[in-house]
């Protein structure tokens, strides 16, 4: 009979986050992948756990995850840790998730602390609706691209940065993005946990003259809708009606159906753009 494998949330700075759940998980499991040994070895100390562990991470998932499945395979109960907060969140679990779907085995996540969902409720701006980018793409071309997406993004963005490389960061994201709100939340849970509710261009002056400390998540208030329906009614509006109508049917969109879109990108109403061809014609 196959075993199960069991995804534990593990603190991100307040050891008092780790649930009585991720405890009892911890100990009863034959085997624990953590992300780093050394660090996790720690943890499992202060709690009193002795379940042997092995290494998982960035550099050994697919040997290592094949090696996790057969163990799985024969029976045995796996438990998966990462450094801080939930596995597969910005770490290789996502693959060994994946891994053990394809070998039908069982997958359960016992929920816990999460760095971007605390960031974010901290922030002071809309958690309805948010998108979650990790840490930005090393590769430069990459790395412009996504800023370029996030241009036009309405929800909420959440980003992971290094404190060696904020301001870096907070430079083109003010270049591209312009200038926005912001939240820094760094050091969360910890002691000297902060949360500073400021624009991209204040926190990049600040943070110019103060070394910023500690792993810092950024939350960023998406564009305005209404701003971006605006920008656009504005762009229209900087060509005729009839040359908007011709860019349309030139595409094989027939007449009737042209107005409306038009009245749409405009703003207007149909018949007020019927009114006007007609006027004009």
């Amino acid at each position: 009979m196959a075993g199960k494998l069991y995804l534990c949330a593990t603190p991100i700075g307040n050891l008092e986050d780790m649930t009585f759940r991720v405890i009892r998980t911890l100990k009863e499991v034959d085997l624990i992948a953590a992300e780093d040994t050394r660090n996790s070895i720690k943890l499992l100390n202060y709690f009193e756990i002795h379940t042997p562990m092995t290494s998982y991470h960035e550099y050994n998932k697919i040997e290592k995850g094949r090696y996790l499945i057969s163990q799985l395979q024969e029976g045995k109960k796996i438990a998966l840790i990462t450094d801080a907060g939930m596995p597969g969140i910005s770490d290789p679990g996502e693959e060994l998730v994946r891994m053990a779907y394809e070998a039908g085995i069982e997958v359960t996540s016992l929920p816990g602390a999460c760095a971007c969902v605390t960031a974010l409720t901290l922030s002071g701006l809309s958690t309805r609706r948010f998108c979650f980018e990790a840490f930005l793409p090393p590769d430069k071309k990459e790395r412009q691209q996504v800023l370029k997406e996030l241009q036009t993004e309405t929800r909420t963005i959440i980003l992971y940065e290094a404190p060696h490389r904020l301001v870096r960061t907070l430079e083109e994201l003010l270049e591209v993005l312009e200038n926005r709100r912001l939240t820094v939340c760094r050091e969360l849970t910890k002691k000297h946990e902060t949360a500073f509710v400021t624009t991209i261009a204040e926190a990049l002056e600040h943070y110019r003259e103060n070394d910023p400390k500690g792993e810092c998540v950024l939350v960023l208030e998406g564009r305005s809708r209404k701003e971006m329906e605006e920008e656009a009614q504005a762009a229209w509006e900087q060509i005729s009606i009839e040359d908007h109508m011709k860019r349309y049917e030139d595409q094989g969109i027939d007449r009737k159906e042209a107005m409306k879109l038009v009245a749409k990108d405009r703003g207007m109403k149909k018949r007020e753009v019927y009114q006007y061809l007609v006027n004009h014609s």
